[in-house]
């Protein structure tokens, strides 16, 4: 029989709220924390806005001798890794350290911390590079530091699969747990609000650029132009089914099925094989198409990638077939971050039995039949949900996750 894999924890840092409750409460009112830069001057970029997290007071959550060492995605993730344990039980105080673990995805490092070293290095001299830049630009980083902070000397890793990450590393620590390890820590977080980061996001061509924060992330909608870039994201703890039963904890939902595909190169001419991972998520989860009762799609807000998102959904589902919603048009785009943030949501839909809107879209695209949820959140009664991640570069994911067993 194959081992259920299941969230004990979940912790959170979102534009739209600092911690699950209050993330959970802001996007179920469609609150959003998308609005113009404040961490540096953006007047010079044809993008000015993004989901920040503003009420991250990094000393309140990180201790002390870490903050010199660390970007402020590592600062997230720290701070998103105690509170999924804390919210777990604290599981791995009663385990081996060689029997917990952590696999996280990053998509782009701590660009932050890189980019004021190269300025000390450019405007002063190598004297002035902290030599913590040698690991706090990395894209592991995050798994390290976990690793050290909690002493999980099971299974680590990283996924550098850009958006499609998230669902990659959560997938690869169920793999783990279903081969016997007893805990992982999983998800992702990202924070490359900085000039170095916003130029390399603006060199991929998708970023809006309009000013109004009501205007700018429109997936799936007529005046679609594009994403807002966003940070935070979100730390999940898993776990066997059986040992979470056994030791009484509170369970957030099952990771029942996963997918992945890789694009052909635009060049080809070939189409997407989104579809590919679509179904495969759904037959790990032994389920079909009538199994699934709301998607969390990727929503890239580009006409083009919508158009083909929307058509893969369906396929599978027939035309306005099941609820659709896009919750990052109120965090903007999370790159690694985004994925565990949607499969937190999804978990907490099917837990409240409500669909949480895709906020500002108010002209649904005539091209794309699905039946988006905006305005207002939905009820619904609903047993699994599938969510879809999308990585510049070809990567596709899916993830199906079950509600909790009453």
């Amino acid at each position: 029989m194959t081992t259920a894999v299941v969230v004990t924890g979940i912790g959170v840092v979102a534009p739209n709220g600092l911690g699950l409750d209050a993330y959970w409460t802001a996007t179920l009112k469609g609150e959003s924390g998308i609005g113009r830069i404040t961490r540096f001057d953006p007047g010079r970029y044809p993008s000015p806005l993004a989901g920040e997290v503003t009420d991250f007071v990094v000393r309140d959550h990180v201790p002390g001798r870490l903050v010199a060492q660390t970007d402020r995605t590592t600062r997230f993730a720290i701070a998103g890794a105690d509170w999924a344990l804390a919210d777990a039980g604290a599981p791995e105080a009663d385990l081996d350290p060689l029997d917990r673990g952590v696999i996280t995805a990053g998509a782009s490092g701590g660009f932050e911390f890189g980019q004021r070293e190269l300025e000390n290095l450019w405007g002063k001299d190598p004297r002035h590079v902290s030599p913590y830049m040698s690991f706090a630009w990395f894209y592991a980083v995050n798994s390290g530091q976990i690793s050290i902070r909690h002493d999980l000397r099971g299974p680590t890793g990283v996924f550098v699969t850009e958006q499609a990450g998230g669902l990659d590393a959560i997938a690869h620590a169920r793999r783990r747990v279903r081969a016997g390890t007893r805990l992982m820590l999983t998800g992702g977080m990202d924070a490359s609000l900085c000039p170095y980061g916003l130029s390399a996001q603006l060199a991929a061509r998708f970023l809006s650029d309009r000013d109004d924060p009501a205007r700018a992330y429109l997936p799936f909608d007529r005046d679609a132009a594009g994403h807002v870039p966003g940070e935070g994201g979100a730390i999940l703890v898993l776990e066997d089914a059986g040992r979470a039963r056994e030791r009484g904890a509170r369970v957030h939902g099952e990771i029942s099925g996963y997918g992945a595909s890789f694009d052909p190169h635009p060049a080809t001419g070939r189409g997407t094989t989104l579809r590919r991972a679509v179904d495969g998520a759904l037959a790990d989860a032994g389920l079909d198409a009538s199994g699934i009762d709301v998607v969390l799609a990727d929503g890239a807000g580009s006409p083009a990638l919508d158009r083909a998102e929307a058509a893969v959904l369906t396929e599978v589902f027939g035309p306005y077939g099941v609820p659709v919603t896009v919750p990052k048009t109120m965090t903007g785009r999370l790159y690694s971050g985004a994925a565990p943030l949607d499969v937190t949501a999804a978990l907490l839909a099917l837990r409240d039995g409500v669909i949480p809107p895709t906020a500002h879209v108010d002209r649904p695209a005539e091209d794309c039949a699905v039946d988006l949820v905006t305005g207002t959140a939905r009820p619904f009664t609903g047993r699994a949900a599938l969510v879809v991640a999308r990585g510049h570069g070809g990567f596709n994911s899916a993830m199906v996750v079950r509600r909790a067993s009453s």
